[in-house]
């Protein structure tokens, strides 16, 4: 099995992505650390993972990531009693959406304290183990926006944005005792996180319409899916892989642009046909400009022309 007898340690284990990934690396057959600040929904993951068919088992800790104390004793005494394998420093929180100027202070300290600190914390206390046993991995959960500024959300895209950089930091320095360190960095995910960014939207179901339309796969990802590939990087099967952010969204890095411009030009042709629009001509006639432009761009961007 790709992860027998190993022992994982994941954060933020209590439900969506983390208990998603507890049970894979499980079912593949390792020792899982599940962790949480919720007690109940990290218990109740270990029970899911202990009462299956899973070769593996798992226990539960208590932690808040942001602690680096209770972090560093929560590594220690798993690599004591265990060992340790592999980190999924997992656990993150986002904000609802509010400009920059209007993000409360203690938003954003309470933002970056989980998802900035909690990742730093994490590596500093797993590192020494995991440098001086000469092998191991940690897996970050970055997000789309470790690559994308998104509007509204200044605080969680500057969080995650630090997670992908700091992540290679890791790389760069620990690759030479054996360690690896890779993110993945997912589009929105069917997860309660997820759900409860539709939620407030004006017209949730709307949102979600719209959000839909600029994924080639038509769907959202499945938490499932995002542990297959955290899985996958802190096995031997990516053992030539380290300081990368793998994009898990249904195609969206690959086609935003087209989407973009294709909306500009389907609202110009709407205006254009209803002819309720003052300067619609002009807009009109800017839009197949919009997406010839696009196209610039991307050719640009994989390596062909210059836009």
């Amino acid at each position: 099995m790709r992860h027998n007898d190993q022992t994982v340690f994941v954060t933020g284990a209590g439900q969506g992505i983390g208990a998603a990934t507890a049970q894979r690396f499980a079912e593949a057959g390792a020792f899982v650390i599940v962790s949480d600040v919720d007690i109940d929904s990290g218990e109740e993951t270990v029970e899911a993972i202990n009462s299956g068919d899973s070769s593996g088992r798992a226990t539960f800790v208590e932690l808040d990531v942001a602690d680096g104390e209770a972090f560093e004793t929560a590594i220690d005494a798993t690599a004591d009693e265990y060992g340790l394998d592999v980190l999924v420093n997992n656990a993150g929180v986002a904000h609802s959406l509010t400009t920059i100027e209007e993000t409360d202070a203690s938003v954003f300290e309470y933002v970056l304290d989980v998802n900035v600190r909690g990742v730093w914390n994490g590596c500093r206390a797993a590192l020494p183990h995991l440098k001086q046993q000469g092998s191991g991995n940690i897996v970050n959960v970055g997000s789309l926006a470790s690559f994308y500024g998104l509007p509204k959300q200044g605080a969680y895209s500057l969080s995650k944005g630090a997670i992908m950089n700091f992540t290679r930091a890791v790389a760069a320095e620990a690759g030479r005792a054996g360690v690896r360190c890779n993110a993945v960095c997912p589009a929105f995910t069917d997860t309660e996180l997820g759900r409860k960014f539709f939620a407030g939207r004006d017209d949730p179901e709307r949102a979600k319409e719209i959000m839909l339309k600029r994924y080639p796969l038509g769907r959202l990802a499945q938490p499932g899916e995002i542990a297959d590939a955290i899985s996958f990087l802190a096995s031997g099967e990516a053992s030539y892989i380290t300081g990368e952010g793998l994009r898990i969204d249904g195609g969206f890095s690959t086609s935003w642009l087209y989407w973009q411009a294709d909306t500009a030009l389907s609202w110009s042709v709407s205006q254009w046909r209803s002819n309720k629009t003052p300067g619609f001509s002009h807009h009109f006639i800017g839009a197949p400009w919009v997406l010839k432009r696009a196209g610039s761009l991307w050719i640009s961007v994989t390596g062909g022309g210059k836009c």
